[in-house]
């Protein structure tokens, strides 16, 4: 396990470089980002361990980042003043674009994965904003009404895009659709709404409503979202049946789920960062094919499992709050970095924590 030091400033995002597999960028903030300046540091894995690249020194408190999937070198972030500021980690220390339109905090930014040309924020302002690093107001906005804490684009598709907010709800817009007739929301899933009942089984008892705070598109399943938040739960659904409730339910975290990531190799595996000061590897039970439900029936004692998932492992080296997690794309499927309120970065392989 590798180790960074961020000394003064609070973890919050974290993401690997899509082009080399020994980049990483993270987001932090002083003071937990109640107040103060945010720092994004461009890390760097080497034979003599973690080194700093290169930082940038912002106003105001960074909430997550994400890398240019058209450009190696640039890098957005997203701040607690309400603006976007793009990076190019070759220049000087002052942003080459920055874009200001949101009322409050920005809490995360995704670049599009298949268009390449385009990239997404979210805001405790209840909107969802479009953006084109080339222009210098947005593209489309889109309204979700409550607080947004995270969005991104489909994996599958250039159009296609979610988001999950306050209202506990996950949100899907298809920017093909007409603007007009619902600003190109074409579905909005309510993510406590409990699973149908299986033939001949009681009707399972809903759960008061709670903030959703991360989700994230499976990447070989092209219909599948995972979700998770306040309640400690993380949930599956498959939008091809938005009435259904969850396909998958995995309890066991202690505290909000803060961050949560499909595996970018295996499609039924998700790491997970809480609040709880643990990373946490999961399995949503669909690689075990018809076992699924029988292995729910006979492993898990705790009604709330559903879908024969299971937590494969965790990894409790943090001292704070984990606040961010994510995958490396390159070589062996385990290797993965976390962030968090500990003002610590650590590299690791999850088939270590895996049982």
């Amino acid at each position: 396990m590798l180790e960074f030091r961020t000394q003064g400033f609070n973890g919050y995002g974290i993401k690997y470089s899509p082009f080399f597999d020994s980049r990483i960028a993270v987001a932090a903030s002083a003071n937990f980002g109640l107040v103060g300046n945010g720092r994004l540091y461009i890390l760097g894995l080497t034979p003599n361990g973690i080194v700093a690249e290169k930082w940038f020194d912002t106003q105001d408190s960074l909430f997550d980042t994400a890398w240019s999937e058209s450009h190696e070198n640039q890098i957005l972030v997203a701040s607690g003043d309400g603006s976007i500021k793009l990076f190019d980690i070759t220049l000087s220390q002052f942003p080459i674009q920055s874009w200001q339109e949101h009322a409050r905090e920005v809490f995360s930014v995704h670049w599009n994965l298949v268009g390449k040309d385009t990239f997404l924020s979210s805001s405790w302002d209840g909107t969802v904003k479009i953006w084109s690093p080339n222009a210098a107001a947005s593209l489309t906005t889109l309204p979700t009404h409550s607080c947004t804490y995270s969005a991104e684009f489909s994996p599958h598709s250039p159009s296609v895009l979610s988001s999950v907010s306050s209202d506990s709800h996950l949100r899907i817009f298809d920017l093909r659709t007409p603007a007009s007739a619902s600003n190109h929301l074409t579905m909005s899933i309510p993510i406590h709404s409990p699973p149908k009942p299986r033939m001949g089984a009681a009707a399972p008892v809903g759960i008061a409503p709670s903030e959703a705070l991360s989700h994230d598109w499976n990447k070989y399943r092209d219909s599948v979202i995972a979700t998770a938040g306040v309640d400690r739960v993380i949930r599956t659904f498959d939008i091809r049946a938005p009435g259904a409730g969850p396909i998958a339910v995995l309890p066991g975290h202690e505290y909000a789920v803060r961050r949560i990531t499909w595996s970018p190799h295996l499609s039924d595996i998700l790491l997970s960062a809480s609040y709880d000061m643990t990373c946490r590897v999961w399995s949503d039970g669909s690689a075990m094919g018809v076992g699924a439900e029988q292995l729910q029936n006979t492993v898990h004692q705790d009604p709330m499992f559903l879908g024969g998932g299971r937590e494969m492992g965790r990894m409790g080296r943090h001292t704070e709050f984990v606040t961010g997690v994510d995958w490396c794309l390159f070589g062996a499927e385990g290797w993965c970095a976390s962030t968090g309120w500990d003002e610590r970065v650590l590299v690791w392989d999850c088939r270590a924590v895996m049982q």
